[in-house]
């Protein structure tokens, strides 16, 4: 079982920059990919970004964000970053991670997930 603990979130002012980090220890070989997902209140979680793991690479982001966030992974240290830049009032949303046993570009399923870090943008 993986385990993911986010860290990272706050507030911050329209067009500025917030560095997430996920912590990610346990068995990770059978997951196909991590990734970053977001949610405000009465909406569905969306995917962000996501980088896949094992023989399969590359990186997939969500148009809203492409260009403006770059998911990493630092493999010696088992933690999962995402960059965010050029923030907007439209950004705000609790951001999780994930560990995904079924991919699809930025979708994800039959996940462990953390518990969320908030982020707030500010106009």
């Amino acid at each position: 079982q993986v385990q993911l603990v986010e860290s990272g979130g706050g507030s911050v002012q329209a067009g500025g920059s917030l560095r997430l980090s996920c912590a990610v220890s346990g068995y990770t070989v059978s997951y196909t990919c991590l990734g970053w997902f977001r949610q405000t209140p009465g909406k569905e979680r969306e995917g962000v970004a996501t980088i896949y793991t094992g023989d399969i690479s590359g990186t997939y982001y969500a148009g809203s964000v492409k260009g403006r966030f770059t998911i990493s992974r630092d493999n010696a240290k088992n933690t999962l970053h995402l960059q965010m830049n050029s923030l907007e009032p439209e950004d705000t949303a609790m951001y999780y991670c994930a560990a995904c046993r079924t991919c699809s570009g930025v979708y994800c399923s039959s996940a462990n997930w953390g518990r969320g870090t908030q982020v707030t943008v500010s106009s």
